[in-house]
């Protein structure tokens, strides 16, 4: 049986609380980051907090081993703990939304190989890909994920501005963004580039931009040089 205390009620710490709900051999405990008095020991102690406030968080708790669950925060962050690790979920997280953990990427970081172990056995109760990354590896990571999931729905916000303008429904483009998505389980981003930018369409190119308001007249520009730059 492991001990988990959970700190936070955010997206994170929610989906996490829920999973782990539904294992027997796992008891949590889920808590406020405000009730850092009432914090009870465990064997893991995981911080879900938003990332400025890990540092805060930690320096008020004592529990023996403490993770957190940021991508872009580094280990050694966590304050006042004597065993630090990171158990960090590459995936977007929404409380309306439910996610499969077995499909999720669990990366794992600990100072200690038995504690690198017990967060080993915590993600494989609920998930199934686990990968060991170091902080300057899951740093990275997370700039990755950045684009690919945070910017790209940025372009579907602009794609779906335009349609809205123009009074085009946007379900029109789902199928397509769907499509984009999962063309890359079989093919590398460089070989599925399609488009205007990458043929050197100068002509097309030129009437999207007549078409776009300033803003985005430069994304689309950026965008374009980019791609036909081949960064």
């Amino acid at each position: 049986m492991i001990s988990v205390v959970l700190l936070g009620t955010g997206n994170v710490a929610t989906h996490l609380y829920n999973a782990f709900l539904n294992v027997d051999a796992i008891v949590v405990t889920q808590i406020s980051s405000r009730a850092l008095d009432e914090v009870p020991d465990a064997d893991i102690t995981i911080i879900a907090v938003a990332d400025d406030a890990i540092a805060e968080v930690s320096s008020k708790i004592k529990n023996g081993f403490v993770v957190h669950t940021s991508g872009s925060v580094d280990l050694n962050n966590l304050q006042n703990a004597t065993r630090k690790g990171v158990f960090y979920m590459l995936q977007t997280f929404s409380k309306d939304k439910k996610v499969d953990f077995h499909e999720i990427p669990f990366c794992l970081e600990a100072e200690h190989t038995n504690d690198y172990k017990l967060l080993e056995i915590l993600a494989n109760s609920i998930g199934k890909k686990i990968y060991s990354i170091s902080s300057e590896q899951r740093k990275t990571l997370h700039v990755a994920a950045v684009f690919v999931n945070n910017f790209s729905n940025h372009m579907y916000k602009i794609g779906s501005d335009i349609c809205i303008k123009n009074k085009v429904p946007f379900d029109i483009l789902k199928p397509l963004i769907l499509e984009t998505a999962l063309k890359i389980k079989e093919l590398s981003p460089e070989k599925a580039q399609t488009g205007p930018a990458v043929r050197e369409d100068k002509k097309t190119i030129k009437n999207h931009i007549k078409l776009l308001d300033t803003s985005q007249q430069q994304i689309y520009k950026i965008l374009t040089k980019s791609i036909q730059n081949g960064n």
